[in-house]
């Protein structure tokens, strides 16, 4: 680990850059510049700094003028962030080493218009699960490779970190590991359904978390089993595989446009 000290960059020395960190089962792990949640302001005496749900290592480090960027920051916090610098759980706290009005005034400025948005992603009560995209492989299309017979979801054809939404309000009840699924967020609406979520490049939020509908949950990837990045979809009556309907009929009954 490398020595303590003052790790903050002037602002007048940040450059573009662009970063990919390796992914679980071989796929690429993105650590996006911006996100769809707002860096969260740094705790009062400006040396330490608590995770919300959204945040990247990429978001904070940029936010509170990091010296060295995430990777310095990663370092300086890896024994409690542990092997995975993408998989950083709302409420850790990660030290900074000191800070800046500037960096938390604009760290604020950010939370504040992620919350604006948030209000207005919401107002309809239900959302699509990602913006944009086209529709790969749909729902029910039969084929030997999946275990069922068919398919159980809907793909929606996206690149690797691509900001994914909670469609409703709810709860979640897995975030993490899902075998052939990948890293994955399963979501119990509040209608009774569960939304689930796969693939993902990095998790936005934990087990046991609320959430409201348009939150961002997590990135989109190509971890676990896949032939590319894109978001699988599924809805499903029961937390158990086979309980799967069709996610598009409804969303579309929840008077999302998809």
């Amino acid at each position: 680990m490398p020595a303590k000290g003052k790790h903050r960059r002037t602002r007048t020395s940040r450059l573009a850059r662009t970063i990919a960190a390796a992914g679980t089962g071989g796929a690429a792990l993105a650590l996006p510049l911006i996100g769809a949640a707002g860096a969260h302001a740094a705790d009062a005496q400006q040396d330490t700094y608590t995770v919300v749900a959204g945040d990247s290592l990429v978001k904070i480090a940029d936010a509170q003028d990091v010296d060295g960027g995430w990777k310095q920051l990663y370092a300086d916090n890896r024994d409690a962030i542990g092997d995975d610098p993408a998989l950083i759980r709302p409420g850790l706290k990660l030290t900074l080493d000191g800070g800046d009005k500037a960096g938390t005034t604009n760290a604020t400025a950010s939370s504040a218009k992620t919350a604006a948005a948030a209000t207005d992603d919401t107002s309809a009560g239900f959302v699509s699960p990602v913006s944009g995209g086209t529709v790969g492989t749909p729902y029910h299309q039969s084929g030997s490779m999946w275990s069922s017979g068919y398919h159980t979801g809907t793909d929606f054809v996206v690149p690797t970190g691509t900001s994914l939404k909670a469609v409703g309000a709810g709860t979640v009840v897995s975030a993490g590991w899902g075998g052939a699924y990948g890293n994955q967020v399963v979501i119990q609406l509040a209608d009774g359904h569960y939304a689930q979520y796969a693939h993902l490049s990095a998790l936005s939020v934990s087990s046991g978390d609320s959430v409201t509908a348009g939150q961002q949950i997590g990135l989109s990837g190509a971890t676990g089993n896949v032939t590319g990045p894109h978001l699988h979809f599924e809805i499903r009556t029961t937390p158990d595989y086979g309980s799967d309907i069709d996610p598009i009929a409804y969303l579309r009954s929840q008077g999302v446009s998809v």
